[in-house]
Order: C-alpha cells, then sequence, then structure tokens
C-alpha cells in the first residue's frame, strides 16, 4: 500500500453539504446512495395498520403526566459541575500473542499487485460505471479498491481486507458490473449472489448497486427477512441478475419458491465474511454453497478476515489471492479512544455515567452499543424521559422500524442511535462523531467493527468504551491495538450523583411504559390468533392445498446444533479455569469438527488404531477417577452409592424377567451355600467363593459334555441312515 494515501473523496454514503457545496464554488452536489426509507412502509402506516402506538408517543404521554421537568432542572445545574477529567491509560504487561503456522501457502502469491491509482479511468472500467462514480463523487480510488478492482476482472478467486471505511463495496462492486455489461442479455439468470449477515447491511449494499448500476440496464433484487415474502419471490423469477441476500431468506426461497435456482451463478460475494463463517451462520452458508455451480467466481470481503484456510477450502475457492490493503487490528489515523472503568461497586451507576456523557460531552452524531435487546430498549425509554432524542435498533423492532431508525439517525433527526451488535458490522452513517461501548465488546474483533462506525475515510473520531472489572482481557487487547493513544476518563462525581437521582425518579415511569407494552404485546397477540382462526374457517381448503415450506435442517437438528454449540461454549470458558471469549470457545468447536472429520477421511487400519488407542486412554482416565473417588470416601470402588444401587436393581430385575420366560431355571442349594451371617473371616469367605466358584465350572463342565455327546451320537446315526 502507499504509505502517502489520502482519503480525498467522500465515503461510499456521504454526500456533500451546503457548506462543502459553497466552499467547493458552486461545485455539483453529489448523490447518497443510501436510501433506507425507500425499501418498506411508513413506521406511522404500520403501528395504523397494526393498531398499535409508537415507544416515542408512549414516551411523550409519560411526559405530559409528569408534574416536574427533568431537562430544565438539569439545565440549571449543569454549570456547577466539575469538567471530567482525562489521562493517559497506562497498560498492564501483555505477552506478545504467538503467531501461527504459515496459512500463506494456501493462498496464491500477489506480489506486484498495485494498491495505488491517480483515477478509476485507469481501472479498464466502462464509461457507464466511470459517469455513476462521479456522479456519487468518487475521484480516487482507495488501496483496496485499486488493488481488487483489476484482478476481480480477470476472474480470480480474491479475500480482501482492509481498514473499515476504505470502500470495500464498491471494491466488489464495480468489477461485477463491469463483467455483466458483457453478459448474454437474451438470457436471463442470477449471475450474481451477495450474501451478508445483517438485513440492513444488505440494504445499504443493494442501495450501493442501484446507484453504481443507474446508467447501466442491470437488474438487482433485495431478499431479506422481515420484508415481503411474495414480493421477493415475484421478483426472484423474473431473474435479476443480482441478488442481494442474507443466507436465509435465501435458502427458503430456493427450496420453497418455484422457478428459483442458481444453476447459472457466475460469481458469490460474501460481505463481512468472518461473521458468515463463525458458527451462528456456518451451516446455512455451506447449504448455499453446495447449490452454487463449482465454476463460480469466490469474493470475500472484511474488515478482520481470519485465517480460517479449512473453512475456505469448504467453500472451494481456487487458489485465491489475499489482498490486505491494512492491516486487520490497524487504528484509524484520527480516531481517539477512551476506555471508563466501572469498578465492581459502581457498577449501579453505568446508567448515569452514560447520561453524563451524552449530556455535556458527546451531544450529537452518537452510536451507543448496548449488549442485550432490552438493555437497548430500556436505554431508548431512558434518554427520552430526560430529553434526549434517540432512535433503538435492535431484533425486537419489525423490520419497518428498524430501517426507520437508521434513516432518523442518517438526516441527523435524531442525536443518539442506541443498537445491539446488528449495527456494529458494514453499516456506513453520515458522519458519526462518536462510539460509545455501553457493553463492552466480547472481543477485539467486534471492537474493531464497532469502533469503525466512526473515523471513517480520514475524518475525526472518538470511541469510549466502559470496562468493568471483568473485561480486563479485552482491556488488554484494547491497549495493545492502541498503544500509547490510548486514554482514561474520569467522569465527575457530582454530576454521576446527579444523574443517579433522576434515574431513580424515572424508574416508575419506566416500569408504566414496559408493563404498557406488554399489555399492548398481549392484545396484539390474541387479536392475530382470532384473525388466523378465522382465516382457517374461511379459507380452510386454500391454506391446506399449499405446499408446506421445508428447510434443509429439521427442527430437532437446529435444537442439536444450538444446543452443542452452548456446550462448546462453556466447555471452553471452564477448561482449565482460564477465561476465554465466546469467538474462542467456537474457534475451539470447529477445531474439534476438523479433526473429527479428518480422522474419518483417514484409512480404516489407521483409523481403527486411533479409535483403540482413545478408548484404552478413556479407560485410563476412568480408572483414575475411580481411584481418586475411592481415596474420598464415596463408595469401596471409588463408585457411588446411587450407582451401585441402581446397577443391582437393574440386575434384579433382568434376572426376574428371565426366569419369568424359562430361561434360567432357579437352583434350589444355590442361596443355602451363601453364609447367612458376615461373621467369616477374610480367608474363610475366600475359600468359599472359590468353593463355589469351582462347583459351578464342573456343573458348566458337564452340561456341556452331555450336550457334545448327544450331538456326537445324533451325527452318527444321521450317518448311519446313509
Amino acid at each position: 500500500m502507499d504509505a502517502s494515501f489520502t482519503f480525498d473523496a467522500p465515503s461510499d454514503e456521504e454526500y456533500q453539504s451546503e457548506e462543502e457545496v459553497e466552499e467547493e464554488n458552486g461545485a455539483q452536489q453529489s448523490q447518497s446512495p443510501w436510501e433506507f426509507a425507500a425499501y418498506s412502509e411508513s413506521v406511522a402506516e404500520e403501528h395504523a395498520r397494526r393498531s398499535t402506538t409508537s415507544i416515542d408517543f408512549k414516551i411523550s404521554k409519560a411526559l405530559k403526566e409528569r408534574a416536574v421537568q427533568i431537562s430544565n432542572h438539569i439545565d440549571d445545574e449543569d454549570a456547577e459541575f466539575e469538567p471530567d477529567k482525562q489521562e493517559n491509560y497506562l497498560p498492564e504487561e501483555v505477552d506478545d500473542e504467538k503467531t501461527g503456522g504459515d496459512a500463506k501457502s494456501f493462498f496464491a502469491p500477489s506480489d506486484g499487485t498495485s494498491f495505488h491509482a491517480n483515477s478509476f479511468m485507469e481501472l479498464n472500467l466502462s464509461r457507464p460505471l466511470l459517469r455513476a462514480c462521479e456522479t456519487l463523487g468518487y475521484q480516487k480510488p482507495t488501496p483496496i479498491q485499486a488493488a481488487c478492482i483489476p484482478l476481480a476482472l480477470t476472474g480470480r478467486d480474491i479475500c480482501g481486507s482492509a481498514i473499515t471505511g476504505s470502500g470495500k463495496t464498491a471494491a466488489f462492486t464495480l468489477p461485477v458490473l463491469e463483467r455483466l455489461l458483457f453478459r448474454p442479455k437474451r438470457i436471463h439468470a442470477i449471475r450474481v449472489l451477495v450474501l451478508t449477515p445483517t438485513r440492513e447491511l444488505a440494504v445499504q449494499v443493494h442501495s450501493m448497486i442501484e446507484k453504481l448500476a443507474q446508467f447501466t440496464d442491470i437488474r438487482c433484487c433485495l431478499v431479506v427477512g422481515g420484508l415481503s415474502t411474495k414480493m421477493q419471490e415475484v421478483a426472484l423469477r423474473s431473474m435479476p441478475d443480482i441478488v442481494v441476500a442474507t443466507p436465509g431468506r435465501m435458502i427458503d426461497h430456493l427450496r420453497n419458491s418455484q422457478s428459483v435456482g442458481l444453476e447459472d451463478l457466475a460469481v458469490l460475494i460474501l460481505d463481512e465474511a468472518d461473521r458468515l463463517l463463525e458458527l451462528g451462520f456456518s451451516a446455512e452458508i455451506h447449504e448455499l454453497v453446495h447449490l452454487c455451480p463449482k465454476g463460480r467466481q469466490t469474493l470475500l470481503f472484511s474488515a478482520t478476515m481470519t485465517e480460517q484456510v479449512d473453512e475456505l477450502i469448504k467453500l472451494s475457492l481456487t487458489r485465491p489471492l489475499r489482498l490486505s490493503a491494512d492491516p486487520s487490528a490497524k487504528r484509524p489515523a484520527r480516531l481517539t479512544e477512551e476506555v471508563v472503568r466501572i469498578r465492581r461497586m459502581r457498577e449501579a451507576n453505568e446508567e448515569a455515567v452514560l447520561l453524563a456523557l451524552c449530556s455535556k460531552t458527546f451531544t450529537s452524531k452518537v452510536i451507543i452499543f448496548s449488549g442485550t435487546k432490552l438493555a437497548a430498549h430500556r436505554l431508548k425509554i431512558l434518554f427520552g424521559l430526560v430529553g434526549l432524542k434517540a432512535a433503538e435498533l435492535h431484533g425486537n423492532l419489525t423490520q419497518v422500524q428498524r430501517l426507520d431508525a437508521l434513516d432518523l439517525f442518517r438526516k441527523q433527526e435524531v442525536d443518539f442511535l442506541i443498537a445491539t451488535d446488528v449495527a456494529a458490522r458494514g453499516l456506513d452513517i453520515i458522519g458519526v462523531q462518536t462510539v460509545i461501548n455501553f457493553a463492552c465488546p466480547r472481543d477485539l474483533t467486534s471492537y474493531v467493527h464497532r469502533v469503525g462506525r466512526t473515523a471513517r475515510a480520514g475524518r475525526e473520531g472518538y470511541a469510549v468504551t466502559f470496562v468493568m472489572d471483568n473485561d480486563r482481557s479485552v482491556l488488554k487487547a484494547i491497549a495493545k491495538r492502541a498503544g500509547s493513544k490510548l486514554r482514561s476518563r474520569i467522569v465527575a462525581e457530582q454530576s454521576i450523583t446527579k444523574w443517579s437521582q433522576i434515574i431513580e425518579q424515572t424508574e416508575d415511569q419506566i416500569a408504566a411504559i414496559l408493563q404498557e407494552e406488554r399489555e399492548e404485546r398481549a392484545l396484539r397477540k390474541a387479536e392475530m390468533e382470532a384473525t388466523k382462526a378465522e382465516n382457517m374457517i374461511a379459507h380452510k381448503d386454500e391454506i391446506y392445498s399449499r405446499p408446506k415450506r421445508t428447510w434443509f435442517t429439521t427442527e430437532k437438528e437446529k435444537k442439536l446444533l444450538a444446543k452443542s454449540a452452548k456446550a462448546s461454549m462453556e466447555n471452553g470458558k471452564n477448561s482449565e479455569n482460564e477465561v476465554i471469549s465466546a469467538q474462542q470457545a467456537e474457534d475451539l468447536k470447529m477445531k474439534e469438527k476438523r479433526k473429527l472429520e479428518r480422522e474419518k477421511n483417514l484409512p480404516r487400519n489407521k483409523r481403527r488404531r486411533l479409535e483403540a488407542s482413545r478408548e484404552r486412554l478413556e479407560d485410563e482416565d476412568e480408572a483414575d477417577k475411580e481411584l481418586e473417588l475411592g481415596r474420598n470416601g464415596k463408595g469401596k470402588e471409588g463408585k457411588l452409592l446411587v450407582d451401585v444401587a441402581y446397577r443391582r436393581a437393574k440386575a434384579a430385575k433382568a434376572m426376574t424377567k428371565a426366569q419369568v420366560a424359562g430361561k434360567i431355571v432357579k437352583r434350589a442349594g444355590k442361596t443355602s451355600k451363601r453364609p447367612p451371617q458376615r461373621t467369616q473371616s477374610r480367608t474363610e469367605e475366600m475359600r468359599e467363593l472359590f468353593q463355589i466358584d469351582m462347583s459351578e465350572r464342573k456343573q458348566k463342565s458337564t452340561h456341556a459334555a452331555g450336550k457334545k455327546k448327544s450331538k456326537q451320537f445324533k451325527s452318527k446315526s444321521r450317518y448311519k441312515r446313509k
């Protein structure tokens, strides 16, 4: 990469404001590729159709009923609070991580690849695409675009990674559109499939492709959950050139929609590929890969591409090129990173610290990342009650509400966007100044993607992370990445105390709003059940005549997969008393899975030897455990009394069944030989057991001899007859 490169052009989504237009002496305003509101109905129409009210309406109703306004009281006393303190963070000593083996051998050499281009005309793009780039305000290709576009035009498989905000969407969109300009236009087929982990990212990518293809005849289709299935089915039957989808909804259409297939697919693109290859999406991705032709081109892009070579082989990449325009964990040059330490005794004041920061220091264009959906919803209500304009984005909302929240934040009608990790991947929103990690990310990868929402394309940005005592491992990784530029922020104690009192005053109102939502949800559920029953009565024949929708795994298999994933995470966290992240636990699970698959491919003799050695080790482990249990006094042979009793009862039950069936004849003399009382010495007991054993053996031998003679006699008589 050229070290002197600077971001001259706006980011993928940014349009020029009125002030910038005046500064450029009347330059033409560029278009914005992001149009979230155009993909669904408005939130007001949805609430009117469902007979519900919005959360903002409930908050405004609660504010009207409140006697004392909090916001005026806050403004009067803000001047008395002392300012926050900032100091350099002194990290603890961190051991250098050992790098793995040489995984680069799987990738084809990328020597001679140029990461520099002065203009898009040097990349051999057609005039319609150059015109679209000019319309969007793109002047100079970024390093990942300059390296990826020429190689992708040749049909090579590519694994591309670059810093967040470096234009990866345009890096894979432009070469795909260039190839589609020369497609056989009389034959309609789905030729490009773009897969993303979240619906919002899919909407963003689809909007970007539509803007770049606005001067061509290339058609693009969006297939995500939460939107109309029938409209998507009609669009897929028309055979668009490009399909942007989430994995689950795409598999649903391929299995249950008629005349929809991927037989003519030429390019498969995985955006945020490391997230798609994680455990939650891996089964769906593998199913889609099996449905795609083997001779396709595959492109994988992410800001944090992991070295999962075996996973890439499963995706059947053929000698892909590894293009790393920037180190995977490189920090943006103009990003200011801060941490706020929340001690164990002060964890209850976490919301007060957040409100203190958002009311005085970071007042606009802020994304707040919460750990759970319920916590994000509570923060939304709390911000509304104290007079701060905020929108929420998480999985409990409908798709219309999620897109509306993004649109409100993009248009700067709200100052804060409270979101879960749904908004952490790929979203490129105008001018985000600050990212606050209210819940500390689980690992460094999540942290990189979260803070990547700000300081994009060479702009300034702040990243503030709340760190508890349990998050020391993540804090060490952040400190190692940021180096000496990481700062520690200490929020004023007076401000925290004041906001804690305000939060206590609003607890009753928060509880009332949540209760109203629960009642509204229960009422809507009852109405839906009643409507469903009416439809079943009125249209019973039509409903039962429809084919049942199928899935590539059964419900039982899905539950088993989720259970095994959860168990693997728990086992990984508890092993060797080490605290590891969920991502590391998932990696351990995938290593075990790959190990089992390698064993299946071994020759039979080696596989049997391996199984025998494993069984021998298991027997040794069980013997060691029994010895330890015996030493602890849990039984004579290290067995629990409950287990011994259960086995004896099971054996007695089996003996009774055998006697009833006539398989075993009960011997009268056997019970008399046992001593009625345990008063004999050890030597006498052993002698008596030996005599019993010898007598049983004699009986068996005579019985066997008798059977043998009868067989010989029968055989002789048979010979005599002949």
